[in-house]
């Protein structure tokens, strides 16, 4: 797979938008490619939340043409003996380091083939210690953006870091699942997908707990909530989340990421 015709290059941060850090990236990009198209995915992934980031990739880039580049930093391991790696998947490439950033968005896409970012004729003159963003990765990515073949960039592996991101675990007549993410709106975003909520039902009544809140049933979006209350619905990303329309679920709630979303069979109907 080659770069677009014309190239689109995505950023995904923790970095915000208060410091100069998103814009010397891009400068670097356009400086070796001015004709690049540049998409902010986000630059307010929390701080060196690597799930979080993860989850975010995962649930824009499917939605980009193929070839499109994904840059993606989330980096609490900068200038550590984390890798810098390349990883060309089915559609895509991103671009960024080997701490299990890219676990859903590239595992969901397959993995054709991973490279090890060594070559440091397409790095930056200097490279710093604390920001590889703006002197490996974006050099790389607009050198990729000209169309220059991945493996150029350094040598290839079968190996990248994973994240151990938790399945729902199934108990008797429970499905034990967690929140992975909350956004913007309070939303509680579990880690219990459509396919594996529906082979656990099997069209029975049930009931979600989430904090010391139990709901019934399922609604179809945001609006058949009542205000003020707590409402389970498959989101955009196909998970199950805890919603409550014209509020926020998080602090009604009191649920942090990583607590537990329990769906409990209640009967046969």
């Amino acid at each position: 797979m080659k770069a677009m015709r014309d190239p689109i290059v995505t950023l995904l941060t923790d970095f915000g938008t208060k410091d100069h850090y998103v814009a010397s990236m891009k400068g670097v990009i356009l400086r070796i490619n001015p004709q690049c198209t540049l998409i902010d995915i986000t630059h307010e992934v929390s701080p060196q939340n690597i799930q979080e980031g993860a989850f975010l990739l995962a649930g824009a880039c499917p939605y980009f043409p193929k070839g499109t580049i994904h840059l993606s930093v989330v980096d609490p391991g900068v200038g550590s003996q984390r890798k810098p790696i390349l990883l060309v998947t089915k559609n895509y490439f991103f671009i960024g380091p080997d701490n299990g950033l890219f676990t859903l968005a590239a595992r969901k896409d397959g993995i054709k083939r991973i490279i090890v970012l060594t070559h440091k004729k397409y790095f930056l003159p200097e490279v710093s210690a604390t920001f590889h963003g703006r002197d490996i990765f974006a050099p790389v990515a607009g050198y990729l953006s000209l169309g220059t073949n991945p493996q150029t960039f350094g040598e290839r592996t079968d190996h990248w870091m994973e994240l151990g991101l938790g399945q729902p675990e199934l108990k008797g007549d429970q499905l034990i699942g967690e929140v992975i993410h909350i956004d913007a709106f309070g939303n509680l975003v579990s880690n219990i997908d459509k396919k594996g909520f529906s082979r656990f039902i099997k069209d029975r009544p049930f009931l979600t707990r989430a904090g010391k809140r139990t709901i019934k049933g399922l609604k179809r979006g945001y609006w058949e909530g009542k205000r003020n209350e707590p409402t389970a619905l498959f989101g955009s990303s196909g998970f199950l989340e805890i919603a409550v329309r014209e509020g926020n679920a998080q602090k009604i709630l009191k649920v942090k990421r990583g607590d537990q979303i329990i769906v409990s069979v209640i009967g046969d109907q």
